[in-house]
Protein backbone atom coordinates (compact mmCIF):
# COMPACT_ATOMS: atom_id res chain seq x y z
CA UNK A 1 0.00 0.00 0.00
CA UNK A 2 2.46 2.03 0.79
CA UNK A 3 4.85 1.56 -2.22
CA UNK A 4 1.89 2.71 -4.54
CA UNK A 5 0.96 5.81 -2.45
CA UNK A 6 4.87 6.48 -3.05
CA UNK A 7 4.58 5.36 -6.80
CA UNK A 8 1.59 8.03 -7.02
CA UNK A 9 3.06 10.94 -5.56
CA UNK A 10 4.98 13.13 -8.56
CA UNK A 11 8.06 14.78 -7.89
CA UNK A 12 8.95 18.93 -8.29
CA UNK A 13 9.39 19.67 -11.63
CA UNK A 14 12.14 22.13 -10.68
CA UNK A 15 14.62 21.50 -7.81
CA UNK A 16 13.53 22.85 -3.92
CA UNK A 17 16.58 25.32 -4.55
CA UNK A 18 15.21 27.13 -7.30
CA UNK A 19 11.48 27.66 -5.48
CA UNK A 20 13.82 28.72 -2.57
CA UNK A 21 15.37 31.19 -4.59
CA UNK A 22 12.05 32.52 -6.23
CA UNK A 23 10.98 33.14 -2.73
CA UNK A 24 13.73 35.29 -1.91
CA UNK A 25 13.94 37.64 -4.87
CA UNK A 26 9.87 38.06 -4.54
CA UNK A 27 10.36 38.86 -0.77
CA UNK A 28 13.50 40.79 -1.41
CA UNK A 29 11.53 43.12 -3.93
CA UNK A 30 8.52 43.62 -2.01
CA UNK A 31 10.91 44.56 0.73
CA UNK A 32 12.89 47.40 -1.50
CA UNK A 33 9.37 48.72 -2.47
CA UNK A 34 8.22 49.05 0.59
CA UNK A 35 11.69 50.88 1.50
CA UNK A 36 11.46 53.03 -1.20
CA UNK A 37 8.22 54.40 -0.74
CA UNK A 38 8.89 55.10 3.33
CA UNK A 39 12.01 57.18 2.32
CA UNK A 40 9.76 58.79 -0.77
CA UNK A 41 7.26 59.28 1.71
CA UNK A 42 9.75 60.80 4.55
CA UNK A 43 12.03 63.00 2.07
CA UNK A 44 8.85 64.23 0.51
CA UNK A 45 9.67 68.55 -0.15
CA UNK A 46 8.39 70.60 2.78
CA UNK A 47 5.62 72.76 2.02
CA UNK A 48 6.13 76.15 3.48
CA UNK A 49 3.93 77.87 5.98
CA UNK A 50 4.30 81.41 3.42
CA UNK A 51 6.26 82.68 0.30
CA UNK A 52 7.49 85.80 0.37
CA UNK A 53 9.37 88.50 -1.69
CA UNK A 54 12.62 90.45 -0.55
CA UNK A 55 10.45 93.05 1.30
CA UNK A 56 8.64 90.43 3.17
CA UNK A 57 5.25 90.73 1.07
CA UNK A 58 3.73 87.80 1.38
CA UNK A 59 3.16 85.96 -2.23
CA UNK A 60 1.25 82.85 -1.15
CA UNK A 61 1.11 81.22 2.07
CA UNK A 62 0.49 76.92 2.81
CA UNK A 63 -3.24 77.36 2.89
CA UNK A 64 -3.04 78.34 -0.85
CA UNK A 65 -0.88 75.63 -1.61
CA UNK A 66 -3.24 73.04 -0.18
CA UNK A 67 -6.55 74.07 -1.46
CA UNK A 68 -4.86 74.54 -4.54
CA UNK A 69 -3.74 70.61 -4.88
CA UNK A 70 -7.59 69.71 -4.43
CA UNK A 71 -7.77 72.18 -7.04
CA UNK A 72 -5.78 70.40 -9.47
CA UNK A 73 -6.98 66.69 -8.24
CA UNK A 74 -10.43 67.89 -8.35
CA UNK A 75 -10.55 69.23 -12.02
CA UNK A 76 -8.39 66.23 -13.22
CA UNK A 77 -5.13 67.67 -14.08
CA UNK A 78 -3.39 64.77 -13.52
CA UNK A 79 -5.02 63.05 -16.71
CA UNK A 80 -4.51 66.25 -18.88
CA UNK A 81 -0.91 67.35 -17.72
CA UNK A 82 1.72 66.28 -15.47
CA UNK A 83 3.88 66.97 -12.36
CA UNK A 84 7.36 65.96 -11.74
CA UNK A 85 6.84 63.93 -15.32
CA UNK A 86 4.08 62.12 -13.97
CA UNK A 87 0.74 62.11 -15.14
CA UNK A 88 -1.14 62.15 -18.86
CA UNK A 89 0.74 63.62 -21.79
CA UNK A 90 -1.93 66.12 -23.92
CA UNK A 91 -1.28 68.25 -21.85
CA UNK A 92 2.44 69.49 -20.61
CA UNK A 93 4.31 69.08 -17.63
CA UNK A 94 3.53 71.83 -15.46
CA UNK A 95 7.02 71.06 -13.56
CA UNK A 96 8.86 72.18 -16.63
CA UNK A 97 6.63 74.44 -18.14
CA UNK A 98 6.90 76.57 -14.43
CA UNK A 99 10.62 76.18 -14.63
CA UNK A 100 11.25 76.88 -18.18
CA UNK A 101 8.86 80.47 -18.13
CA UNK A 102 9.85 81.67 -14.78
CA UNK A 103 13.88 81.15 -15.82
CA UNK A 104 13.03 83.21 -18.84
CA UNK A 105 11.82 86.06 -17.22
CA UNK A 106 14.11 86.10 -14.49
CA UNK A 107 16.86 86.18 -17.20
CA UNK A 108 15.25 88.88 -18.91
CA UNK A 109 14.88 90.89 -15.53
CA UNK A 110 19.14 90.50 -15.12
CA UNK A 111 19.87 91.68 -18.89
CA UNK A 112 18.04 89.65 -21.29
CA UNK A 113 18.65 86.37 -23.42
CA UNK A 114 21.65 88.08 -25.20
CA UNK A 115 23.55 88.99 -22.01
CA UNK A 116 25.76 85.73 -20.40
CA UNK A 117 26.07 87.24 -16.97
CA UNK A 118 22.38 87.00 -16.90
CA UNK A 119 22.05 83.41 -18.10
CA UNK A 120 24.58 82.96 -15.17
CA UNK A 121 22.87 85.00 -12.38
CA UNK A 122 19.59 82.91 -13.42
CA UNK A 123 21.02 79.74 -13.25
CA UNK A 124 22.71 81.04 -9.91
CA UNK A 125 19.25 82.15 -8.81
CA UNK A 126 17.20 79.36 -9.72
CA UNK A 127 19.36 77.23 -8.20
CA UNK A 128 19.29 78.91 -4.50
CA UNK A 129 17.82 77.19 -1.59
CA UNK A 130 16.47 80.33 0.27
CA UNK A 131 13.78 78.08 2.84
CA UNK A 132 14.30 78.46 6.11
CA UNK A 133 13.22 75.31 8.04
CA UNK A 134 12.76 77.43 11.65
CA UNK A 135 10.36 79.94 10.41
CA UNK A 136 8.70 77.79 7.25
CA UNK A 137 9.72 81.04 5.65
CA UNK A 138 10.69 80.22 1.47
CA UNK A 139 11.85 84.02 0.79
CA UNK A 140 12.06 84.81 -3.57
CA UNK A 141 14.10 86.84 -4.92
CA UNK A 142 13.37 89.93 -6.42
CA UNK A 143 13.61 88.32 -10.17
CA UNK A 144 11.35 85.88 -9.12
CA UNK A 145 8.61 87.31 -7.09
CA UNK A 146 8.02 89.57 -10.03
CA UNK A 147 8.13 86.37 -12.44
CA UNK A 148 5.94 84.98 -10.30
CA UNK A 149 3.32 87.95 -10.61
CA UNK A 150 3.73 87.93 -14.05
CA UNK A 151 2.64 84.21 -14.71
CA UNK A 152 -0.40 84.24 -12.46
CA UNK A 153 -2.55 86.09 -15.32
CA UNK A 154 -1.05 83.60 -17.78
CA UNK A 155 -1.73 80.73 -16.04
CA UNK A 156 -5.27 82.26 -15.09
CA UNK A 157 -5.56 82.52 -18.91
CA UNK A 158 -4.83 78.69 -19.74
CA UNK A 159 -6.84 77.00 -17.11
CA UNK A 160 -10.04 79.35 -17.60
CA UNK A 161 -9.39 79.72 -21.70
CA UNK A 162 -13.31 79.13 -23.50
CA UNK A 163 -11.79 77.42 -26.22
CA UNK A 164 -10.29 73.47 -25.89
CA UNK A 165 -7.50 74.40 -28.64
CA UNK A 166 -4.94 73.33 -25.60
CA UNK A 167 -6.72 69.85 -25.48
CA UNK A 168 -8.26 71.23 -21.73
CA UNK A 169 -12.03 71.12 -21.13
CA UNK A 170 -13.52 74.77 -22.08
CA UNK A 171 -13.14 77.08 -19.10
CA UNK A 172 -11.66 74.33 -16.95
CA UNK A 173 -11.30 76.87 -13.90
CA UNK A 174 -13.07 80.19 -13.40
CA UNK A 175 -12.46 80.69 -10.02
CA UNK A 176 -10.19 83.46 -9.25
CA UNK A 177 -9.29 82.05 -5.64
CA UNK A 178 -8.86 78.70 -7.04
CA UNK A 179 -7.11 79.72 -9.99
CA UNK A 180 -4.50 81.75 -7.72
CA UNK A 181 -4.16 78.89 -5.54
CA UNK A 182 -3.81 76.01 -8.27
CA UNK A 183 -0.96 78.37 -9.82
CA UNK A 184 0.67 78.61 -6.26
CA UNK A 185 1.12 74.57 -6.94
CA UNK A 186 2.57 75.14 -9.82
CA UNK A 187 5.12 77.20 -8.60
CA UNK A 188 6.29 75.02 -5.48
CA UNK A 189 6.29 72.08 -7.46
CA UNK A 190 8.63 73.85 -10.14
CA UNK A 191 10.82 74.55 -7.04
CA UNK A 192 10.82 70.74 -6.00
CA UNK A 193 9.24 72.13 -2.63
CA UNK A 194 10.95 74.54 -1.20
CA UNK A 195 13.20 76.25 -3.43
CA UNK A 196 15.80 73.23 -4.05
CA UNK A 197 14.89 70.46 -6.66
CA UNK A 198 14.03 67.63 -5.08
CA UNK A 199 16.98 65.37 -6.33
CA UNK A 200 16.99 63.04 -8.96
CA UNK A 201 13.48 64.19 -9.33
CA UNK A 202 13.55 67.55 -10.80
CA UNK A 203 16.61 66.64 -12.29
CA UNK A 204 15.09 66.41 -15.88
CA UNK A 205 13.20 69.68 -15.18
CA UNK A 206 16.21 71.44 -13.86
CA UNK A 207 18.67 71.02 -16.79
CA UNK A 208 15.22 72.59 -18.82
CA UNK A 209 15.74 75.32 -16.92
CA UNK A 210 19.52 76.12 -16.74
CA UNK A 211 19.24 75.39 -20.81
CA UNK A 212 16.34 77.63 -20.92
CA UNK A 213 18.14 80.11 -19.11
CA UNK A 214 21.34 79.49 -21.34
CA UNK A 215 20.16 80.78 -24.61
Amino acid sequence: MATVEAAGRREFLIGKGWLQAVILVVLFGFFVLGLLAYRTYMAHPPVPGRVVDQNGGVLFTGRDIRPGQQVFLHNGLMEYGSAFGHGAYLGPDYTADYLRRSSNLVRQSYGGPASAAAALRTIEDMRSNRYDAKTGTLTFSAAQAGAFRKLVPYYSRFFSDPKSEHGLRPDAITNRTQLRAAHGVLRLDGLGGCGEPAGSQLLVHEQLAVGAAGR
